[in-house]
């Protein structure tokens, strides 16, 4: 499976039998696939900017991070809400992914507490750990950039717009940019990111 930051355009293609064994839904194509992820998404995000929940004193933990992906996929994937099992070219070896989530939901409520950085840059360098860490079998950079609108919304921030919420999934101008400027995060430089986030 290939994380959707760096996913090709694929919207024909067939889904691979590994792929189609982890499926709740029967789906044969990448198109259905997006299709039904993105209504999944969707009812994870009502729930997760509900008042109730932005309420809830563990949103900055690794408890919430599985809750919420398993809430963005549930309808979706068998592995939804668990942390991948297998090494990637890609992300933190399996057996410190718990400890680099913990760590990173630690540095951001230190971030945010401390005032070490503005909410919206801590919020960019937490999704950008996320991200590094790569967690998940599938869905990190959506599953980060929801982390990072939680942290906003419930600090009574102004919502970001990730690049005027265009497809980030889909090949086009948007993802391209949103993928330039998180490659920027890796050497340090977080503007080109918080500026795609909020413009």
């Amino acid at each position: 499976m290939t994380d959707d930051l760096f996913a090709t355009d694929e919207n024909n293609t067939a889904l691979s039998p590994e792929e189609q064994l982890d499926l709740i839904p029967s789906l044969s194509t990448r198109a259905e696939l997006n299709e039904a992820e993105r209504a999944n998404i969707h009812a994870a995000r009502v729930w997760a900017m509900r008042p109730h929940t932005l309420k809830r004193v563990d949103l900055l933990t690794d408890t919430f991070a599985r809750e919420l992906h398993k809430r963005m996929f549930n309808q979706t994937w068998r592995w939804a809400g668990r942390y991948r099992k297998t090494e990637k070219n890609l992300g933190w070896e399996v057996a410190r992914i718990t400890e680099g989530m913990r760590n990173a939901f630690d540095d951001a409520k230190t971030w945010v507490g401390f005032s070490i950085y503005p909410l919206y840059e801590a919020a960019i360098r937490l999704h950008h750990r996320l991200v590094v860490i790569h967690p998940w079998p599938n869905g990190n950079g959506r599953h980060a950039r929801l982390i990072a609108d939680v942290m906003i919304a419930a600090l009574q921030g102004e919502e970001l717009t990730w690049g005027s919420r265009e497809n980030l999934i889909a090949i086009g101008d948007a993802r391209r940019r949103y993928i330039e400027a998180t490659r920027q995060t890796d050497v340090g430089n977080f503007e080109p990111l918080l500026a795609f986030a909020r413009s």
